[in-house]
């Protein structure tokens, strides 16, 4: 028996076609009709090649970012200076355009997204030379190099266990919003990349000033600082060097236009080197796709998810199934009150130095109470930090003072918390300090030692010295 496909449209067919014939059976049932035998095959016609579209695909990243070119080209002797700048370094474009290949199909994806020009794109390369650890003198960070305050107003979170700044999707996410944001203020892409590098508030008062004067009101005829002022010439050049590198003698490295990364979540908290391991990614890898882990674990409640390059991404995923071992060496200590970095280190039984290293406390500062510690996880301990810590932990710090000893007199009739209250001390460490009781009660002229906070003591100039200062 004949099988017919069990498709609607075949089917309805087969129907309107046998109906006359299966009519005229039912009008004469002495003749016996086989109605497939009355069909007749249809022969196929050649199709027309005009009703089928090409897909002209871009043929790697560089193609689709030149396809997505869509601001006004900057003609100023700016952009040539730089355009010389970058094509005498070859090494150095060498270096950028390889540390983005990890980057920027990302950044490209979410432009496109969003209906925004792909030239921004790459605004990485004159922030940061696409390095998301960068940090400026001014301590923006990351990638798109955000200040902490700009940061925060766009949610990068800054705490004890990671800075979202560095973060290649959240960083990401947050520059395009601002600059999305920033567009919308002044209707026109230099006056927002202007904006992006000197501050919108200082844009909008020279736009006001030009605007009191008479004066035009593009990028070009601003007054502005000499870095804003070559901000959008070297995104320019850079852009000319990726329109037609031929042209300019620079060879720019391919980079296929799919995926580099995938997002795997984080079930647990883990050490980072046994992530690398496990996903059998370098360590450096693994740092580069992950930059906002500047500790040596990641912590669930607060870092969800990480990167792996993406044929990775199911190797961590089968070791991961498979792993039976311990998943992470370190865990979060909340300080119970203001202490020295030494008393804290003794209580989680770590050496002063490893506690300063591993949490970078300068020298010669207090931990305040509250502020969140990388400390040793212990053999028994199996529980994840809170999110409320990993999300959101501090470390505070405040100087140290020096305190050095004083012998006071008490009044007639003051007491112990008198006495403590004068000087600005509570009355456990004056009671400590003199090795009596905190009810121990003064007499008039009692002598009490104190240890209050005083001046270093300065060391007197040698003449030599004492002559050069007078010099200056």
């Amino acid at each position: 028996m004949t099988a017919f496909p069990r498709h609607p449209g075949i089917c309805l067919f087969l129907v309107l076609s046998l109906s006359p014939l299966l009519a005229s059976a039912e009008s004469n049932p002495t003749v016996t009709t086989n109605p497939v035998d009355n069909l007749s095959l249809i022969e196929s016609a050649p199709l027309s090649g005009t009703g089928i579209a090409e897909v002209d695909v871009p043929t790697d990243l560089w193609d689709r970012i030149r396809r997505g070119f869509a601001m006004p080209d900057l003609t100023v002797d700016q952009v040539q200076d730089r355009e010389r700048w970058y094509v005498q370094r070859p090494d150095y474009i060498e270096r950028m355009t390889a540390r983005s290949s990890k980057y920027l199909y990302h950044i490209v994806e979410e432009l496109e997204s969003r209906n925004m020009p792909t030239e921004l794109a790459l605004l990485p390369f004159i922030e940061s030379a696409f390095n998301p650890q960068a940090v400026s003198s001014a301590k923006a960070s990351g990638m798109w190099q955000f200040m902490p305050r700009t940061g925060k107003d766009f949610d990068l979170k800054q705490n004890a266990f990671r800075d979202d700044r560095r973060d290649v999707l959240a960083s990401t996410r947050a520059a395009l919003d601002y600059l999305q944001r920033l567009h919308g203020m002044f209707g026109d892409w230099h006056l927002a990349l202007a904006a992006y590098n000197w501050g919108e508030g200082n844009v909008g008062k020279a736009l006001a000033r030009n605007q009191r004067l008479g004066e035009p009101l593009a990028y070009t005829d601003l007054r502005m600082p000499a870095e804003t002022r070559m901000y959008v010439p070297k995104l320019q050049a850079i852009k000319n060097v990726v329109a037609n590198p031929d042209a300019l003698g620079v060879k720019l490295p391919n980079i296929p236009n799919h995926p580099y990364f995938q997002s795997v979540p984080l079930p647990r908290d883990m050490d980072v080197a046994l992530i690398a391991k496990l996903a059998d990614v370098p360590l450096d890898d693994f740092k580069a796709l992950n930059p906002s882990a500047h500790r040596p674990v990641l912590l669930a409640g607060g870092t969800p998810q990480i990167l792996l390059p993406w044929d990775n991404a199911d190797v961590f995923k089968r070791n991961m199934a498979e792993h039976s071992g311990k998943l992470a060496s370190w865990t979060a200590w909340v300080a119970p009150k203001n202490m020295k970095v030494a008393e804290a280190a003794k209580r989680v039984g770590m050496s002063e130095e490893e506690l300063r290293n591993v949490n970078k406390i300068p020298p010669r500062m207090l931990i305040k109470a509250g502020s969140a510690l990388l400390v040793p996880r212990a053999l028994h301990h199996d529980k994840d930090v809170s999110a409320k810590v990993a999300d959101n932990g501090q470390l505070n710090l405040a100087p140290e003072l020096r305190l050095r000893k004083q012998v006071v007199t008490a009044r007639k009739g003051e007491s112990l918390a008198a006495l403590a209250k004068r000087y600005k001390v509570t009355v456990e460490q004056v009671a400590e300090w003199n090795n009596i009781g905190v009810n121990a009660s003064l007499k008039k002229g009692q002598r009490v030692t104190l240890m209050l906070p005083g001046k270093a003591k300065r060391t007197k100039a040698a003449p030599a010295q004492r002559r050069q200062k007078a010099a200056r």
